[in-house]
């Protein structure tokens, strides 16, 4: 079980950086380190997990904290919109996931937002 844990993490890490270099920099964090700052969360936002871990919300906050400016918002926006498919991401938990850690987001979480408003 611990070996298959590790595997897929070792997979989404993969999948991360991939997805980085496609999705290019935000402003204020490349999409790349806000992924990584957000993988304490994958086994919630997959289905894995039925709760929201402390670190999880940790990250949540601080990637809240960073991007403070509405083209950092938009970037970020963007970056997750692409990832969260590549990484099966559940839209019903993604959603979720701001309430559950009491972060206020200005951004809804919805796969058809459009990033640029």
């Amino acid at each position: 079980m611990g070996g298959k844990v590790i595997g897929c993490s070792v997979c989404i890490l993969g999948l991360v950086v991939v997805l980085g270099v496609i999705a290019g920099p935000v402003n204020a964090i490349p999409c790349q380190n806000a992924l990584v700052k957000l993988l304490p969360c994958e086994p919630f936002l997959v289905g894995s997990a039925e709760s929201v871990s402390v670190p999880c919300c940790q990250s949540v906050e601080a990637l809240n904290q960073i991007a403070t400016s509405k083209p950092e918002r938009q970037s970020l926006c963007e970056c997750f919109k692409k990832a969260a498919p590549a990484m099966g991401v559940k839209v019903d938990r993604a959603k979720e996931l701001p309430d559950l850690c009491k972060v206020q987001v200005p951004v809804a979480i919805d796969p058809n937002i459009n990033c640029n408003k």
